[in-house]
């Protein structure tokens, strides 16, 4: 199976289309300001010398390149000669300061030229892999092949000093990304050599005899050498890296048909979305180590879910599809995108947010100022971090999003997304109108695809659905049928009331709470909302609720019937008390989990007490 790319797909309406035009009007000249602020853009031309401003950093490259990657996304669909100009400035430095046997590295090139190769985590690799998804974007984006081929130079310098020679310090990267980039690199160019290579990563990992030390070594799960990557079965470690990692390893079953590492990955992805994911789709639950740690082991205000972890398991979760077409996959790819991924950004597209917390509780936020060590997300975004890999990374996710909506075998079309678009597949096509995800119609269009099956996601948290036009069987949750002509319409209907859902009884953190969910996207309650704080507040479960909009803000909103502890007129009564049901009604209203933080200071909470 593949997907139709989104050079073939146009996100032509709706909400994702809105999304789409901030992130390529707005929040990509945003980041190229703050990057060019901070001296990223400027390093590339190599000439840092101690004692100047902006030292470079190990990972800046990978900043730029994801700029780069975003921008060549962009110019695919609106062709535009400033963008343009600003991608052939990059590709001019890469190639003035490009060594003489292809090596590129800002950093290393400017700071400790004789330290290269020499230390496994200060993301070298990674960097290059990140230049590498550029330079492939950049080609099937434009025709020119200048990037590709200079970045092509720097790989086979990679796969000489790493694969055939092993004369690298280490034998595999500590943050894992170049192993999907080298499948793309493949894809790319049809040089079985960069499989090869990825080939190569994956195999060392974990393995006796590398250079890497992970055998027996505590701490070897952090980058995922703990074991063989064909033994591991559970999440560990940092969940950027390890979703990376997961994504190359499914490419790589899905290229060669390795049995042991589908295995593994669908070993891995279970664990991930059945006992170590929030229901916003964040990964990663630690601030230590920005890491997976154990199952249900989801805490709420201390959540770090980083957006950039959000992003790697929807790019895990959309390879898993190609390997086999269950939509437990796209809907982890649903969750993601319209919780965890789209909190990243402000709803004016100009700032970010790195984690992205379930519960914001200001009383105590404000004790731990006086606790040392103690992990305190940020309460509202940012405009650049000094670690500012999610920016960009969300800014190339959204721009390639139509690449994620379709796929296709011999024989069928599936839609794993649904958004109001259209995709071109050799001479036919397929068009949905819909409104998504506030309304659940869907009206399907399709030409010249008679005989050939369609089949349509029907999404984990639907309960029912009608398909008009179409005798359809479900399998795997997809609501599949053969297209009888070539002229051919039908509508889905899928029913999206608000739910309220609880959590395993084994996430401690949720013991006792509900969270609140229209379709795909999660709602949260803001103090803003809701009297200026959510201290003793519960939620009647059994009332429906309200749907509404906050014009201010541009989203929906549900308001729910609910309760708030009474208090003492001193001083909010007795800290300790006798249990009583003295609550008093209140409305509690809700917004889009996406769309918290975009005002005020306040309160948040995903999960609320329920009485």
């Amino acid at each position: 199976m593949t997907y139709i790319p989104y050079s073939d797909v146009e996100i032509d309406g709706g909400f994702w289309q809105a999304v789409q035009s901030r992130n390529r009007d707005v929040t990509l000249g945003c980041v190229r300001a703050q990057f060019e602020k901070t001296g990223r853009f400027a390093a590339l031309h190599c000439d840092w010398r101690e004692g100047q401003p902006d030292r470079p950093h190990i990972f800046w490259d990978s900043d730029v390149a994801k700029w780069t990657e975003s921008a060549a996304y962009v110019l695919k669909k609106h062709p535009d000669e400033t963008l343009m100009r600003q991608v052939e400035d990059v590709i001019d430095c890469i190639e003035a300061h490009q060594c003489a046997d292809g090596y590129f590295n800002s950093y290393f090139q400017s700071v400790e030229p004789a330290a290269r190769f020499t230390r496994r985590g200060d993301h070298e690799l990674y960097c290059a892999g990140h230049w590498i998804e550029a330079a492939a974007a950049y080609y099937e984006a434009t025709g020119r092949r200048r990037f590709l081929d200079l970045i092509c130079r720097y790989a086979d310098l990679i796969d000489r000093v790493f694969r055939k020679e092993e004369s690298a310090s280490f034998s595999t990267p500590g943050h894992e990304e170049i192993e999907l980039a080298l499948v793309k690199l493949y894809v790319c160019t049809s040089e079985k050599r960069y499989l090869d290579l990825c080939l190569h990563f994956l195999n060392r990992r974990g393995a006796e005899g590398t250079k890497d030390g992970d055998v027996g070594d505590p701490r070897a799960a952090y980058w995922q050498g703990h074991l063989p990557v064909r033994q591991q079965k559970t999440a560990e470690g940092h969940a950027v890296r390890a979703c990376y990692l997961y994504c190359a390893m499914a490419d790589a079953a899905r290229l060669t048909g390795d049995e042991a590492l589908r295995g593994a990955c669908e070993a891995l992805f279970d664990n991930i979305c059945e006992k170590r994911m929030y229901v916003t789709g964040g990964v990663g639950s630690s601030y230590d180590g920005e890491r997976f740690t154990g199952d249900y082991d989801l805490p709420n205000a201390e959540a770090y879910a980083e957006t950039c972890a959000a992003i790697s398991l929807t790019l895990f979760a959309s390879r898993m599809s190609l390997l086999s077409a269950d939509g437990k996959y796209a809907d982890a790819v649903e969750r993601a995108l319209y919780n965890g991924i789209l909190s990243g950004v402000s709803l004016d597209g100009t700032s970010f947010f790195y984690t992205n917390p379930l519960a914001i509780d200001l009383d105590t936020r404000r004790a731990n100022d006086c606790r040392e060590q103690v992990y305190r997300p940020l309460t509202h975004r940012v405009e650049v971090f000094s670690c500012s890999c999610c920016p960009p990374n969300v800014t190339r996710f959204l721009a390639s999003l139509g690449g994620m909506l379709y796929s296709r075998t011999d024989d069928t079309v599936y839609v794993h997304q649904y958004m109001h678009s259209e995709a071109a597949l050799d001479g036919a096509s397929l068009r949905v109108r819909t409104a998504y995800p506030e309304d659940g119609m869907i009206r399907i269009a399709a030409s010249g695809l008679a005989g050939r099956r369609l089949a349509l996601r029907i999404p984990g948290w639907c309960r029912s659905f009608e398909l008009d036009g179409a005798e359809a069987v479900t399998e795997k949750r997809y609501a599949c049928f053969t297209v009888p002509t070539d002229d051919f319409a039908c509508t889905l209907r899928l029913a999206m009331e608000p739910v309220f859902y609880e959590a395993s009884p084994r996430v401690t953190a949720d013991a006792g709470k509900v969270a609140l969910a229209k379709g795909p996207v999660v709602y949260c309650l803001e103090g803003l909302d809701n009297e200026g704080d959510l201290h003793g507040v519960c939620a009647d479960i059994f009332e429906t609720p309200e749907a509404g909009t906050d014009e201010a803000l541009g989203v929906p909103t549900l308001t729910v019937r609910g309760w708030r502890k009474k208090a003492c007129a001193c001083c909010g009564g007795p800290l300790y008390r006798p249990v009583s049901g003295d609550y008093r009604p209140v409305k509690l209203r809700f917004i889009p989990y996406y769309a918290f933080a975009n005002r005020d200071e306040t309160d948040m909470a995903v999960w609320v007490p329920k009485l």
